[in-house]
């Protein structure tokens, strides 16, 4: 198998890693038969607490950042933007297996979590381009957080917005001697990484189509709501 080949196969096994459930079962609880039963770091936080929030997130990041950020480096492509098309899409390629072995846990039946912070992890692990356009969305996902407290809006939110974002960043660094020809650019040299952010951005909003009808219902919890109780474990007996 080829390197390249083989960190998609690593992507997608570091991706499927589910730190939320085994951070609850250390805690002997099932967070799959509590709160919204996602193994996500939001689930996790709203029945054991904001530390173990920050716990599972940082992990889930991790997981999606570390084989991004490796595929890169054995493509020789971190810290380009002129990155060939060929490499571009298997680096992409890793990027996404990441995200999937999360959403698509093939431990859990194919059942995981919703892809925002390994999705996170993932973006800022495609140095420059994505990295730049993560930490734009994420940004914007501390401000819709802060204004609304609504996780799963400022999720949304973001994931929407990625491809903007992925523009935007061309539209500064790509090449060409007027801001019209490097965003432009995007369609030549960055066509990959628009189509990826697409993709991306439409899973993050597929994977929390149960909280926008809960929004539109006015029944999704806020930040430092806390959840149902939860349900042990019976491994913790």
């Amino acid at each position: 198998m080829r390197p390249e080949l083989a960190w998609i196969v690593l992507a997608f096994l570091s991706g499927s890693i589910p730190f939320g459930l085994l951070i609850g079962r250390a805690k002997g609880i099932d967070v799959r038969k509590a709160g919204s039963g996602n193994i996500g770091a939001t689930n996790v936080g709203r029945i054991l607490g904001k530390r173990y929030f920050f716990l599972c997130f940082g992990l889930d990041l991790l997981k999606g950042l570390l084989p991004t950020l490796g595929a890169g480096w054995a493509l020789g492509a971190l810290g380009r933007v002129d990155v060939p098309a060929q490499e571009a899409w298997l680096w992409l390629a890793a990027m996404a297996a990441a995200v999937l072995g999360h959403v698509f846990c093939p431990w859990l039946k194919f059942k995981g979590g919703k892809g925002v912070a390994t999705g996170l992890g993932a973006l800022l692990g495609v140095f420059p381009v994505l990295t730049l356009a993560g930490a734009g969305v994420f940004a914007l996902w501390l401000l819709m957080l802060w204004r609304w407290r609504y996780i799963s809006l400022a999720s949304i939110v973001g994931g929407a917005t990625l491809p903007l974002w992925v523009v935007g960043v061309f539209a500064w660094l790509g090449p060409g001697e007027t801001l019209a020809n490097r965003a432009h650019s995007v369609f030549s040299h960055g066509f990959a990484f628009l189509i990826l952010a697409s993709l991306l951005g439409v899973l993050v909003v597929w994977t929390h189509r149960a909280n926008i009808r809960r929004l539109r219902a006015g029944t999704e919890p806020k930040v430092g709501q806390r959840a149902a109780p939860a349900v042990s474990h019976p491994s913790a007996k």
